[in-house]
């Protein structure tokens, strides 16, 4: 029975208790936020990126390609990498605007005749070279 009678402090508490209540809703929008954050960021971990099985398959290049890439068969993200490293390599980048290429003769006839082509257009003209 002594259970059931309520001490006087009790009382004092909540009403103590209610103007911190007031600030706790602001706390708690907060705190789904960060719950979220938490919880995507705990899933990056676990499931491992895995690279694409199309951009990873081997292709062949073109002879014009070849003649700046090799003739081996490569993944098309390693096609890419050797572009621009003969890019730079050769500084055929367009000193005023970076995104234009400037073609000498191997480019030129990669890029379909055309003496300057933008780094977007770039990775299309490649793809037409690759089998």
């Amino acid at each position: 029975m002594a259970t059931a009678k309520k001490s006087p402090a009790a009382p004092a508490k909540k009403a103590a208790a209610k103007p911190a209540a007031a600030a706790k809703p602001a706390a708690k929008k907060e705190a789904p936020a960060k719950a979220a954050s938490k919880a995507a960021a705990d899933k990056k971990p676990a499931a491992a990126r895995k690279p694409n099985a199309a951009f990873m398959k081997e292709m062949n290049p073109s002879p014009q390609l070849a003649a700046v890439v090799g003739d081996k068969p490569l993944p098309r993200t390693e096609v890419t990498k050797k572009v621009w490293d003969y890019i730079k390599k050769q500084d055929l980048q367009d000193a005023q605007n970076r995104r234009m290429i400037n073609a000498d003769d191997k480019l030129k006839a990669v890029f379909g005749g055309k003496s300057q082509v933008s780094m977007f257009e770039m990775t299309k003209l490649i793809s037409d070279h690759l089998k």
